[in-house]
């Protein structure tokens, strides 16, 4: 008898057609290169600061007394967190200034599953149920990967980086049209945005959240930067959001929150989905029983926020905000001048900033091109050491139609992450690998 050879198994069309995200694709290239070139890497929001001293005080006790894991054994938690966990969360958001009644919070494994729970609870699959995901572009690359992942369609409006380095928001009538022609189930808001550096003061999100009320959808404030601001404001929350100013807005919100940007522990892998909806609450922890609980070590290394004051966190918080806040705007300053031209956005927020090259480069220009040159080949001498740069491409934080121009074509993400004497290596790189790019 002739043995045949079985043919191959065959991937999904999902999995065929996945490219790594724009946040990692920069690493994973340059992980390959052997050439001896070290990265100043800020393609990744990988936060280098250590984690609150409470936190770590716990983390290095871990067989301790009194920790739950003094005795070598690491059992499940609930599905839906500890207590303790949950209320550390709630105790965060009051520190910021907003009520916490009503609240539910549930557990999840960093920010991103909270994402991916929250666009299964608000918005339908495709066919007869769809209720697509409205996003601002550019937005969080991953909202879209997630969406993709779970058959979820995405809708957008799209913000302008103008020639002052500020965003521009279409008009809330523009916003809500889109709304009402195409029906999302949810609207998603980052007030200290990823990727631009955007800030939305409290006036904008009350607006925002008038139009969800009249078209009866949830909104979804990814808040994991919350209080990273570096402008005379307030913190903005979807918490801060009264029944006063928004009537009706009650049982309609739902936070994304992390313990990775503002607690500098993004290996944790903490985050929470907090609502005020009872019965979205209870479904979603019920939906997360198949992944059955979070990591509970990180759970009860963050929960020693738990015993810090209010006056205490707003003290961290203000701290935060002094190490970014000159790092953020020397950086920029640098990079304009390193690129005359250039085109970076205003550092209001978070910490990242977009470098836009549209008036130095002609329309074949395409920024993944660049990146991929920086991660595989370009290098810069360095007192001695041989350099190169890791961004992130923006056009996969656009969702365009097809024929669409993508903004992201001239545009690059930086991170604020590596130790800031590196950070001030930035212009610098940029401006030389950006001439050889043009040189090759």
């Amino acid at each position: 008898m002739i043995e045949t050879v079985p043919h191959k198994p065959v991937l999904s069309a999902h999995f065929r057609d996945r490219e790594p995200s724009a946040i990692r694709v920069a690493s994973i290239k340059f992980a390959q290169r052997k050439d001896g070139t070290q990265a100043v890497n800020v393609a990744i929001g990988n936060v280098s600061l250590p984690m609150h001293p409470a936190m770590i005080a716990r983390m290095k006790r871990l067989d301790a007394p009194e920790s739950p894991f003094h005795d070598g054994v690491v059992g499940y938690t609930a599905t839906v967190g500890t207590d303790v966990t949950r209320q550390t969360f709630l105790h965060l958001i009051a520190a910021s200034g907003a009520s916490v009644e009503g609240l539910h919070c549930q557990i999840t494994d960093g920010g991103s599953q909270a994402m991916e729970l929250a666009i299964l609870g608000c918005c339908g699959p495709a066919g007869t149920d769809e209720r697509p995901l409205m996003l601002i572009d550019p937005a969080y690359t991953n909202y879209n990967a997630f969406a993709s992942r779970l058959g979820r369609a995405t809708v957008s409006i799209k913000r302008t980086l103008q020639d002052d380095g500020k965003f521009s928001l279409p008009s809330l009538d523009e916003i809500e049209r889109l709304i009402v022609d195409r029906k999302p189930g949810a609207v998603v808001v980052i007030p200290y945005d990823n990727p631009t550096g955007h800030f939305y003061d409290q006036a904008t999100l009350n607006d925002l959240a008038r139009i969800c009320v009249r078209n009866n959808i949830w909104i979804i404030s990814d808040e994991a930067y919350r209080e990273l601001h570096y402008v005379d404001h307030p913190a903005t929350s979807v918490w801060r959001v009264s029944e006063n100013e928004v009537p009706g807005i009650t049982g309609r919100r739902i936070s994304i929150e992390s313990a990775s940007k503002v607690w500098n522990a993004c290996g944790l892998r903490i985050g929470a989905l907090v609502t005020d909806n009872l019965e979205f609450h209870v479904q979603s922890v019920a939906e997360n029983t198949a992944s059955l609980c979070p990591n509970a070590i990180g759970q009860y290394i963050f929960g020693a926020l738990a015993g810090e004051s209010h006056e205490a966190l707003q003290a961290w918080f203000s701290r935060q905000r002094e190490y970014y806040d000159g790092m953020l705007q020397t950086v920029t300053d640098g990079v304009r001048a390193a690129l005359p031209g250039v085109i970076v956005s205003s550092p209001d927020s978070s910490l990242y900033s977009i470098v836009d090259v549209r008036n130095l480069v002609g329309p074949e220009f395409q920024a993944m091109d660049f990146v991929m040159f920086c991660a595989t080949r370009g290098a810069v001498e360095i007192d001695g050491q041989r350099l190169t740069l890791l961004t992130a491409p923006m056009a996969g934080f656009y969702s365009c139609e097809e024929g669409e121009p993508n903004p992201g074509r001239t545009q690059m993400r930086i991170a604020y992450v590596e130790a800031p004497d590196r950070m001030a290596l930035v212009p610098r790189l940029l401006g030389e690998l950006f001439r050889q790019y043009h040189q090759t």
